[in-house]
């Protein structure tokens, strides 16, 4: 056995938590709603600076699909996305109180790139080809909206920007205290610190997070009248037009397997919602004026 290697193994593991833990700061974001999502997070920078820099990235997109002639090109799509958008927005209350004063906005850049994604802050864009090519109906459009706001509502991109500083300063922290006990390299050891930090943080809060706007997507979309299935569906069409995940342990994304199995059961979980919120609208639509 080399011992050399054991032993750097052996504080390795002694010491990264420790690292890890000298920078954190946890809080809750977000209120539990129905779907329960309860996990504390840990933050190291500002959401002001965080929201700054997404809304300047926003800004660079939507000026580059401008540009492009691909900005809100479809009509009819726009339109859709749209009525969807402002639909759900009073919903984020749920979530966070002062989410539906934020300053929410939805554009359509027309691209054959099957995707949608929401800034820190409530910048999003929706892309043609997720619409066209899954031919998605109104309740999966409010699926995948509904995902995508709740990163957002969640500041999971503030909480990975987060994440990525500590693994890199406190890796360099983490590799010096390694090196003075082992006799290793402060080189060796910090790349070695990187990568498990990727492995071990990372990757698995990734899937995390991933599951944690399913759970809020569904309950955003049912409480504005859509249907919760659709993200079942959503997600049945996105395992058919893909070739396939890779292993479910090493990937930022659940299977699709597994993603399905957890959006039925928070899909019906949310079901009443749904009901209730379909049976005020319908309530809406019966009224009539009254006669003179």
């Amino acid at each position: 056995m080399d011992t050399k290697r054991f032993g750097f193994m052996k504080v390795l593991c002694v010491s990264l938590p420790l690292v890890f833990a000298a920078g954190c700061a946890t809080e809750k974001t977000t209120s539990s709603g129905t779907v329960g999502v309860e996990r504390q997070q840990t933050m190291l920078l500002s959401s002001a600076e965080v929201n700054a820099q997404a809304a300047q990235a926003y800004a660079s997109v939507i000026a580059e699909a401008k540009g492009l002639n691909a900005l809100n090109r479809n009509a009819t799509i726009t339109q859709r996305v749209r009525r969807v958008f402002t639909r759900l927005i009073p919903k984020t209350s749920t979530f966070r109180a002062d989410a539906p004063g934020w300053q929410w906005e939805v554009n359509v850049i027309s691209s054959d790139e099957v995707n949608a994604w929401c800034m820190p802050g409530g910048k999003m864009a929706f892309y043609t080809a997720i619409v066209e090519d899954l031919k998605m109906t109104d309740d999966e459009i409010a699926a995948v909206m509904g995902h995508e706001m709740a990163h957002a509502l969640r500041e999971h991109g503030r909480e990975k920007a987060s994440q990525a500083a500590g693994v890199s300063v406190l890796s360099q922290i983490g590799g010096q205290i390694i090196s003075a006990r082992t006799g290793i390299s402060a080189d060796s050891t910090q790349k070695a610190l990187e990568k498990v930090g990727d492995l071990a943080f990372m990757r698995p809060n990734s899937r995390e997070m991933e599951q944690e706007s399913d759970r809020i997507g569904v309950e955003l979309a049912a409480r504005a009248g859509y249907n919760p299935k659709g993200a079942i569906t959503l997600w049945e069409k996105m395992a058919k037009l893909s070739e396939g995940s890779g292993p479910e342990w090493l990937s930022t994304h659940p299977s699709h397997t597994a993603r399905i199995a957890d959006l039925t059961a928070y899909a019906e979980r949310v079901m009443p919602l749904y009901q209730e919120a379909r049976g005020a609208g319908r309530g809406r639509v019966r009224a009539a004026p009254a006669k003179k």
